[in-house]
This record gives C-alpha cells, sequence and structure tokens, in this order.
C-alpha cells in the first residue's frame, strides 16, 4: 500500500535504524528492522502499487491510477489477486484512451485471472463482449456474453449483457 518512493524512504530510515541498533548490540531490533526490510521488498514485487491505484481508480482519478500503475516494471511477479486487478485497470485505461487492441491484451489476461466474485469477472467480459461488438466480431462478443450469462452478475451488467445480445441479433 505504498508507492516505490514510500518504500524506498521507509527503506532507509529502517536500514539506518538497523545500523544503529547493530552499534549499539539489540540485536533483537536488528533481526525484527531486516525482516520489515524484506518484507517490504517483498511486498514492492508481489503487491505493487495495485492497492493505491485501485483506490484511484474507484475516484475515476486515471492519471493517477496510471502512473501507479506504470511504477509496475513486471506485473508478472505480482500475485494473482493483485495480477487480475492491474490487468483490468490497463484495460480500461487503454479503453479510454481509444487503444483498443491493447486494451483487449489486457481484458484478456484478466479473463483468465482468479476472481473472487462473479460481477468483478463479469465486468471483464462486459469489456471484452464491447471491444468484439466495436470489432465487428459477433460470434466473439456471443461467446463473452454466453460466458458472462454462467456469471451470477448483478442486475445492471445483466441488463448490459442483454444490450449486447440484443445487437448481436440484429447482425447475426
Amino acid at each position: 500500500m505504498m508507492t516505490i518512493k514510500a518504500r524506498i524512504a521507509v527503506i532507509f530510515i529502517a536500514a539506518l535504524l538497523l545500523g544503529y541498533g547493530l552499534y549499539q548490540g539489540h540485536y533483537q531490533t536488528a533481526v525484527l528492522l531486516a525482516g520489515g526490510i524484506g518484507y517490504l521488498i517483498w511486498s514492492h514485487f508481489r503487491e505493487g502499487s495495485v492497492f493505491l491505484a485501485t483506490q484511484a481508480f474507484h475516484r475515476q482519478d486515471y492519471e493517477k491510477t496510471k502512473n501507479l500503475l506504470s511504477e509496475i516494471k513486471n506485473p508478472d511477479t505480482l500475485r494473482k489477486g493483485r495480477r487480475n486487478f492491474y490487468e483490468f485497470m490497463m484495460g480500461n485505461i487503454a479503453l479510454k484512451e481509444e487503444r483498443i487492441d491493447e486494451a483487449e491484451y489486457h481484458f484478456q489476461l484478466a479473463s483468465r485471472l482468479p476472481w473472487k466474485k462473479d460481477n468483478e469477472k463479469g465486468m471483464v467480459m462486459i469489456n471484452l463482449a464491447n471491444i468484439a461488438l466495436r470489432k465487428t466480431d459477433y460470434e466473439r462478443a456471443r461467446a463473452y456474453t454466453d460466458v458472462a450469462n454462467k456469471l451470477h452478475l448483478t442486475a445492471r451488467q445483466a441488463s448490459i449483457i442483454t444490450k449486447i445480445e440484443n445487437e448481436i441479433s440484429k447482425h447475426l
């Protein structure tokens, strides 16, 4: 839940305290500080700044979201519970910037990752169906809506799926 700059600052202060603890002979405190530093480094690679980006995304601050997600240099190292949100937000940002192929790529990755709630995965499938409609690939859009219909969706999502299916039926 920290940006890279905040992590570096905390690690720097903890390293100073670690050095002082070793100098003064407070070895138990030094071990705890070393563990804390190790956790901050580990969590940078496994968690990243996805949580902060999610908060910015919910506030519809897409520029901040994009900046926080750009701190993550290798998204493959994120744990699956964070990677799915990373891909979903990157897909939405690409969609807002009219980079349709890149958005589809990110949503495809997000659809293959585990989601805790069906309605979260449903949003991914809705976005993929909409992208397929934009590309006039109606068979693929139908496949995405079929997958979405098997999920437990909210009433709003179900109505969106119905609208997409109505649009598909006009062209098939």
